[in-house]
């Protein structure tokens, strides 16, 4: 039923990372930035990757100052006896602010491929586009839109579309925030479905904290889950996708 769920993890996105004020200057207009993580659950759209298990995480970006840029991301995954234990996912995008707005809205799009060394049939490619506002609400605070479309989701070769709505906040100068986000996918059920429907809706709520002393290090405690019908799943696949606490260590640089 729960091939697999996953794609680009907010927490280490490397689009994201296109955006990053500090990175470092390299030749010929490009620049470079990255992240790491340890987590103890890999989720994605709300569903573990990991049998509900840690794993650590890295990607990196190598961008243009024309705003086209390459990413890798990687994380260890578990989707039970027999399956791939490496998740490499490489990009490839475009990435600008739109300038002409008071708001300054910052617009990117491109393309990412999840990809299993281990397990070539598994693999599937998605399209995105994201839209990020910031000082929206609050001062500091930042909403991120994505809309992602693939026409072979969990290798199934099923259409399948994904729209999420993300918010952070900082609470003031204590280098705590907020975090939220709502996600909703739909997949053409004649060849894969969740549990028996052709869509769920997946959910994030938490608290961040930034080390002051760290350059670039933050802390996230997260309640994450889904509504999946869990009727008839194991334990293993309940907890899956039923709501579960994550916390997050994470480096940028």
């Amino acid at each position: 039923m729960l091939k697999k769920l996953f794609a680009v993890t907010t927490l280490a996105t490397m689009s994201g990372a296109v955006f990053a004020a500090d990175a470092p200057a390299l030749p010929f207009g490009l620049s470079f930035s990255g992240s790491a993580a340890v987590t103890t659950d890999y989720r994605f759209r709300g569903v573990t990757q990991t049998e509900n298990d840690p794993a650590v995480q890295a990607g990196f970006t190598l961008a243009h100052t024309s705003g086209l840029y390459f990413g890798l991301w990687g994380s260890n995954v578990n989707f039970g006896s027999g399956t791939p234990s490496l998740e490499l996912d490489p990009s490839l995008g475009y990435a600008t602010t739109l300038e002409a707005f008071s708001s300054k809205p910052t617009v990117d799009v491109g393309v990412v491929y999840y990809n299993y060394p281990s397990a070539s049939d598994l693999n599937w490619a998605e399209l995105y586009g994201k839209l990020g506002f910031k000082s929206v609400i609050a001062e500091g605070d930042s909403i991120l839109t994505n809309l992602n479309y693939t026409n072979d989701y969990a290798g199934a070769d099923a259409d399948s579309w994904n729209v999420n709505v993300g918010y952070s906040v900082p609470f003031g100068s204590s280098g705590f925030g907020g975090v939220g986000a709502v996600g909703y996918t739909v997949v053409d059920e004649d060849k894969y479905t969740f549990n028996g429907d052709d869509n769920y809706v997946d959910w994030k709520v938490g608290v961040t904290y930034g080390f002051k002393s760290i350059s670039g290090a933050s802390a996230e405690l997260a309640a994450v889950g889904t509504n999946i019908d869990t009727n008839g799943l194991s334990d293993v696949a309940e907890r899956a996708v039923d709501t579960g606490a994550v916390f997050t260590l994470t480096k940028t640089f």
